[in-house]
């Protein structure tokens, strides 16, 4: 057993003696609302990064908690109180009525003033990447995500027939639907960049801040480049899904392959931003802070 992973189990079973209630609460609250989150969010392409968020966060902050533990100093419960029983009330609103935005939110808010009670706010200020990181875990409501959609369903439409009309292929398009041949094929969510741009933003936020958070600049500088690359492996995704329908149908297309076409580009474009980053070394050589480079490289 690590010095770590001891005090982590020491932090917790102090916490036990001291407030079994809160730990009780805790994971009354926690464990149905990950659960529906399983059920419901991660099922669901938009939501296929809540996992990897939720255990990456916990690592970010479990790798820091000797630190934690040293820096900890009692928030104001006139501050905490509060805040929490706020979220408690939001909670039991969107538990009730199956509202999973508000009953996630209200859980990271009600999660947030229990760490400010115990640590305060020097902490908090000091794990800021975590918290707002977490945030991935909320699910966007359909209709934002329609709203945040439709551009994009346009933009690779029109980039999908123009390019493949441009090497002879008898493709037509009328809005976000395309005909080739004798078939019909609607740009869904899932191939119009949006599922590609949430994920990739969570994954390349983790990225840049565990390799590049003492450069900011450059930290912007290859965010930046996330939404592009994600619709450009979507393009790419869309033309697989339209030839595999030209040559083997329908049928094809929308089955297992379907799937396939969507984890393929997820990881092409996730590679396609590591290639980036190994690309843009000089420039992240120039933005960085002096001395960052040595430190990063100890």
């Amino acid at each position: 057993m690590t010095a770590a992973t001891k005090s982590t189990s020491a932090a917790f079973m102090a916490l036990v003696r001291r407030s079994p209630l809160l730990v009780l609460g805790l994971i009354v609250t926690g464990v149905p609302t990950i659960l529906a989150m399983a059920g419901e969010s991660w099922t669901r392409e938009s939501g296929v990064h809540g996992p990897l968020v939720l255990a990456t966060a916990v690592w970010l902050i479990w790798r820091h908690w000797d630190e934690i533990l040293e820096q900890a100093e009692n928030g104001s419960l006139a501050i905490a109180f509060p805040v929490l029983l706020l979220s408690a009330g939001f909670y039991v609103f969107g538990r009730a009525y199956n509202f999973l935005l508000i009953e996630v939110g209200a859980l990271l808010l009600g999660l947030l003033a229990i760490a400010y009670a115990f640590v305060g706010h020097k902490v908090l200020m000091k794990l800021w990447f975590p918290i707002v990181y977490m945030g991935f875990l909320i699910p966007l409501p359909g209709w934002f995500l329609d709203t945040l959609t439709q551009p994009l369903k346009i933009m690779v439409s029109d980039v999908v027939t123009w390019m493949l009309a441009a090497v002879g292929y008898p493709i037509t398009q009328v809005g976000v639907t395309l005909y080739i041949a004798q078939y019909q094929l609607l740009v869904e969510d899932a191939c119009a960049g949006l599922n590609s741009i949430i994920s990739l933003t969570a994954v390349g936020l983790f990225y840049i801040y565990l390799l590049h958070n003492a450069s900011w600049r450059y930290s912007l500088l290859l965010l930046a480049f996330l939404l592009p690359v994600a619709i450009a492996a979507n393009v790419v995704r869309v033309i697989i899904l339209v030839l595999l329908t030209y040559y083997a149908g329908n049928e094809v297309a929308q089955g297992y392959l379907h799937d396939f076409a969507g984890l393929v580009t997820f990881v092409s474009a996730l590679l396609l931003i590591f290639l980036l980053d190994k690309i843009l070394t000089p420039i992240r050589r120039r933005l960085a802070p002096s001395g960052a480079e040595t430190a990063h490289a100890s």
